[in-house]
């Protein structure tokens, strides 16, 4: 059986670019643009897009 092509394995897999967050890296990129300090709510982000 063959395996999907969305489960890439190796080199191609770190070449290809992720649109979408985890919570813990939008807090973390929120904390270096200085738009989120702590004690700040988790839930209800800000929309941000990942560095280039």
């Amino acid at each position: 059986m063959s395996q999907h092509p969305s489960f890439m394995k190796g080199a191609a897999a770190a070449r290809k670019k992720r649109s979408v967050l985890k919570r813990f890296e939008r807090v973390d990129l929120l904390r270096e643009r200085g738009e989120w300090k702590e004690g700040d709510r988790v839930l209800g982000l800000k929309k941000t897009k990942p560095d280039e």
